[in-house]
């Protein structure tokens, strides 16, 4: 009976160990603490290869969380979001844009902690993202946050360090724009 319980925790165990490797994890080193976040490679390829070339490139080093989304400060807007945003936000430094990975094709919801491309038009995402605080179904495919209603591109999740995604959240703003803005020292891959 033991060795059949103990033959079922490893297989258990190997078996959350070889999915969980489908899967990227990159750390986001902040000024305000880091945050760890698992990017789901195989529902978003196009979304998180585009992520990783920033990431393997260098280019987000030195960069910022230069907005936050609050109840309070979007008065002009019908339908509120709650986000941090983020990148490099210098076009020199951008590669150019992706295609348009929406939640209809992914499956990949705007849940508390799920990060995704900020965009203008729909296959303009480049390196600016966003990390939801709270579920925000109106980003998702057919919301209407942008009125093109194509939603935006999730493509994971913040594994830890959402204590740190809400500090940010809550710091000094004038017109979404915090200030001063929470310095991205480096974001590193962890594995792959």
């Amino acid at each position: 009976m033991k060795q059949n319980i103990f033959m079922l925790f490893v297989i258990f165990f190997l078996s959350v160990t070889v999915f969980s490797q489908d899967n990227s994890f990159v750390e986001i080193k902040t000024t305000a603490g880091n945050i760890k976040v698992e990017l789901y490679n195989k529902k978003a390829p196009v979304t998180v290869s585009n992520f990783l070339r920033y990431v393997r490139s260098g280019k987000f080093r030195n960069s910022s969380f230069y907005r936050t989304v609050t109840m309070s400060n979007q008065p002009q807007n019908k339908i509120k979001i709650e986000v941090i945003q983020g990148g490099i936000e210098d076009t020199t430094k951008m590669f150019p844009p992706i295609k348009h990975e929406s939640t209809k094709t992914t499956g990949i919801l705007h849940k508390d902690g799920v990060i995704s491309m900020a965009r203008n038009e729909p296959g303009t995402e480049t390196s600016e993202f966003f990390i939801c605080i709270g579920d925000q179904p109106s980003l998702n495919y057919g919301g209407m946050r942008n009125p093109d209603g194509h939603g935006f591109s999730a493509f994971g999740k913040v594994v830890d360090g959402m204590d740190v995604v809400r500090k940010i959240h809550n710091m000094n703003s004038v017109k979404q724009r915090l200030v001063p803005p929470v310095k991205i020292m480096d974001i590193i891959l962890l594995n792959n």
